[in-house]
């Protein structure tokens, strides 16, 4: 047989192998490489808000990265198939990476958690998947830090799940604007409208297309609704919403939530035009918009829900929100995070022993310490252990003699010879700031 018939050298596992390295593999779109810089800012900022959310006794969950499809199908319905990363597996079990963590967090309450001691206070740190076209802020494979708060019903409960989002937004370093809503508002007036038209008014007001609502409802005949919409949307005060929607049975407990705001100074706009969720939140609605973010400026959202039913378990009333990681961090911008003192040692080859008896000892401590690797003389190993280190530690024979260090301060030139513990001390002390 010739080349044609595969068996050629034109077809050899060699060649395949070839073109395969002349082709530089991609990471797949809408995802990200964190290099150490970023990495080291991202986790700065997450293990803020953990510590943050611990201190008012949130402790973390973890939640598998697939679960059952039906799991998000229950809360949103089949269309949001179309936007997430569905599978079978070996077994013919429909499966999807998750697309959020809510969801996940009350099928696990369900599973696990019904006999614990209410509230449950749940943080968790997660990334999550969706089907969608990339852009600013906005990616396939991207992070939330999310709060849930399963088993209390009260105007304190959603108070303190709103302080709490501000809290940790704040240790951010990031400007934001909190805008708080009630879906009371919105259901009074809506509540004569089927579930179709309630949804187009919704989406009109989702999008701030205020015009395209009056539009839509005077072609329905329903103009005196639109004016009472737009004067709802643009009210910024409990009386003032209320002289529009009329006494509602909710009314003593949103008052009371505002009330409990206010005295814990959380500054926030009432925005009773918040529209999204109605299928899915049943109260207190918020949402939080960075400052320097354009378009895409949404941060975090949450709000009052019941979900545990749908999965099975007893109704529980929950409140929650979830941080879109990724637009914080982009709000946040070049913020340095706190530098760690680094040292490197430096060593002859008839001082190894030393140099790692001392390298250890410096890690022991808790200080960032690199031993040079390339084998090459002092004088190159310190040229190249200036470029990212604060100090050198300097490793030889005499040192190894004395059971000392000679600690060289590469910001200002200054060297010491000092014992092992003199060294760690010397070092420890500095200002890592260059």
């Amino acid at each position: 047989m010739g080349p044609a018939d595969g068996e050629g050298p034109a077809f050899s596992p060699r060649s395949r192998i070839k073109r395969v390295i002349h082709t530089m593999l991609q990471r797949p779109r809408g995802t990200r490489d964190f290099l150490p810089d970023e990495m080291e800012q991202r986790r700065e900022v997450e293990n803020t808000l953990r510590k943050i959310a611990r201190t008012w006794g949130y402790r973390e969950v973890c939640t598998p990265h697939f679960e059952e499809l039906e799991l998000f199908t229950l809360r949103s319905g089949q269309g949001i198939i179309e936007e997430m990363y569905v599978f079978e597996d070996k077994g013919g079990r429909k499966l999807a990476l998750r697309p959020e963590v809510t969801a996940p967090v009350l099928r696990m309450y369900v599973n696990v958690g019904k006999t614990l001691q209410k509230p449950v206070r749940w943080f968790y740190f997660a990334d999550c998947f969706r089907y969608e076209r990339p852009q600013k802020g906005r990616f396939r494979q991207f992070w939330q830090f999310g709060v849930e708060l399963i088993g209390a019903d009260s105007p304190l409960a959603e108070a303190e799940v709103i302080m709490l989002a501000h809290r940790l937004l704040s240790a951010t370093g990031i400007g934001f604007a909190i805008h708080v809503g009630h879906l009371g508002f919105m259901k009074a007036l809506l509540q004569d409208l089927s579930p179709e038209d309630q949804k187009k008014v919704r989406v009109f007001l989702d999008k701030k297309n205020l015009e395209g609502l009056l539009s839509y409802l005077s072609s329905h005949g329903l103009s005196g609704l639109g004016e009472k919409l737009i004067a709802l949307v643009s009210s910024r005060t409990i009386d003032e919403v209320f002289s529009i929607t009329g006494d509602m049975p909710e009314s003593g407990r949103i008052r009371e939530l505002f009330a409990l705001l206010d005295q814990a100074k959380i500054p926030y706009t009432l925005d009773p035009g918040i529209a999204r969720g109605l299928d899915y939140y049943t109260g207190m609605v918020f949402e939080v918009f960075a400052e320097n973010l354009g378009a895409e400026n949404q941060v975090a959202g949450g709000g009052a829900y019941r979900l545990a039913h749908l999965f099975g378990g007893e109704d529980s009333p929950s409140c929650g929100f979830a941080i879109g990681f990724d637009r914080v961090m982009v709000a946040r911008g070049e913020i340095p995070c706190r530098k760690e003192t680094k040292v490197g040692v430096a060593h002859t080859p008839d001082a190894r022993k030393w140099a790692i008896t001392v390298a250890k000892a410096f890690r022991d401590a808790g200080i960032l310490t690199e031993m040079d690797l390339s084998g090459k003389g002092l004088g190159q190993q310190l040229a190249h252990i200036s470029r990212t280190a604060d100090y050198a530690l300097i490793v030889a024979r005499r040192e190894e003699e004395n059971s000392v260090v000679t600690v060289k301060d590469l910001r200002t030139g200054n060297q010491k010879e000092l014992p092992l513990p003199l060294a760690i001390a010397e070092v420890s002390g500095g200002d890592a700031c260059r």
